[in-house]
């Protein structure tokens, strides 16, 4: 019986070849970038530069003579530059925290599992435990002992005694 490649479940499927080649890149490398300018933007720091360039845009537009100003009114040039800044850093931040969940996952995992062995450990305890008092039960105590043998000393004294009273 003739199968086709790739019908089967343990067969890979051929991939399919795109006329449009996507460009390469290192995912780890584009990520740690992401995180550091997701990181930048959460700053105070940026923050202020960010008032600073806006502020000197606003004030240089509005105040320089005619024409020196490169955006008039009404600052069509400055919305166009914070919208395609946001329209970068939004996907930017989204993929640092993908990848923040990512590690997050894995720590919540190992976390788990030194949790599962910590319990495991602790059932084991007191299972161990539990056997030394069922053990230390059975031993004979020290108050025990002494009684014991008081109760024998006194028994071979009377046995004395009494062997001493009675006539052989």
């Amino acid at each position: 019986m003739a199968e086709r490649r790739g019908s089967r479940l343990d067969t890979p499927k051929e991939q399919r070849r795109t006329l449009i080649h996507a460009p390469s890149y290192d995912r780890d490398a584009f990520g740690v970038f992401a995180e550091q300018f997701a990181r930048f933007m959460g700053t105070a720091r940026f923050l202020m530069w960010m008032t600073v360039v806006v502020v000197t845009w606003i004030v240089w537009n509005t105040l320089a003579p005619r024409d020196l100003r490169f955006d008039d009114y009404p600052f069509i040039f400055l919305t166009l530059i914070l919208s395609l800044q946001a329209s970068y850093a939004a996907p930017l931040i989204l993929l640092a925290q993908n990848r923040q969940e990512s590690r997050d996952k894995v720590v919540a995992e190992q976390d788990r599992q030194v949790n599962a062995r910590a319990h495991a450990d602790m059932e084991f305890l007191a299972r161990e435990v539990a056997s030394l008092r069922m053990a230390v039960g059975e031993v004979a105590t020290r108050d025990f002992l002494r009684s014991e043998l008081r109760s024998l000393r006194d028994d071979l004294v009377d046995g004395d005694e009494n062997e001493a009273a009675s006539p052989a």
